[in-house]
């Protein structure tokens, strides 16, 4: 197989334990009562894409929507609002995550942009038909926000898979 062009090194298998901790760290970041501004990043959407990109098959589809359904009723949002958004998010982002991991983290992050963009939008929609009002126009820069935080997100939680599973003075890997 041959390795994409930003894969440095190899990586070690991720923990589960370590992805569902970084999980629910970011659900719990996304939950402090800091007051919502509308150009405030959902960090839970980051790790989430993050690890639907790195680990499709332990984060997927089912699981962001079980996160998005938590989030829906920790805000009393409309039901699914979030869910649906990421819903969508993990499913592009599975899509996706081949392709992805030929490009450097700020190239990613310009591919990712989008992504946050229509998860941003599905959940204005979903607001929107439910009666609530517009939140401005900084609802725009919270997608962007979110792909500025999308490299040290991503080179964070693959610090742990860097390292060398036993030190070894004469092995360089």
């Amino acid at each position: 197989m041959i390795m994409p062009r930003a894969a440095s090194q190899l990586l070690l298998p991720a923990n589960p334990m370590f992805i569902a901790a970084t999980l629910l760290v970011a659900l719990a970041a996304t939950m402090l009562p800091l007051g919502r501004h509308a150009a405030a990043p959902d960090l839970l959407a980051v790790v989430l894409t993050a690890w639907a990109v790195h680990q499709p098959r332990r984060v997927g589809v089912g699981a962001a929507f079980a996160l998005g359904l938590v989030m829906d009723v920790h805000s009393g949002a409309l039901l699914g609002q979030h869910a649906l958004a990421y819903t969508l998010l993990a499913f592009f982002a599975i899509t996706i995550h081949r392709r992805l991991l030929w490009f450097s983290l700020p190239e990613q992050a310009l591919q990712i942009l989008p992504l946050f963009a229509l998860a941003h939008a599905v959940a204005l929609f979903g607001r929107l038909i439910a009666g609530g009002m517009f939140p401005g126009w900084w609802v725009v820069a919270a997608p962007i926000v979110e792909a500025m935080l999308w490299p040290p997100v991503v080179w964070l939680l693959l610090a742990p898979q860097r390292r060398a599973p036993d030190r070894d003075e004469t092995r360089p890997l």
